[in-house]
C-alpha cells in the first residue's frame, strides 16, 4: 500500500505504509481462510447427498 508524503491529492513522492512482511501475512490468512470455507462447503454438500441417500426411517 502506498500514501503519498505531500499535502495536496496525489501528488508528491510515495511512501511505503505497511511492509512486506505484513503484506504476506494477510494474504496467507486470506488463503487459508479461502481454503478452510472450501473445504466446509464441500463436506457440507457431501454429507447431504449422503443423508439423501439414506431415505427417511419408517
Amino acid at each position: 500500500m502506498m500514501r503519498a508524503s505531500g499535502t495536496v491529492g496525489f501528488q508528491g513522492r510515495n511512501d511505503t505504509v505497511s511492509s512486506s512482511r505484513l503484506t504476506n501475512a494477510v494474504a496467507a490468512s486470506l488463503a487459508v481462510a479461502a481454503l478452510s470455507l472450501c473445504l466446509i462447503v464441500t463436506l457440507t454438500v457431501l454429507s447431504t447427498k449422503a443423508t439423501m441417500a439414506m431415505g427417511l426411517p419408517v
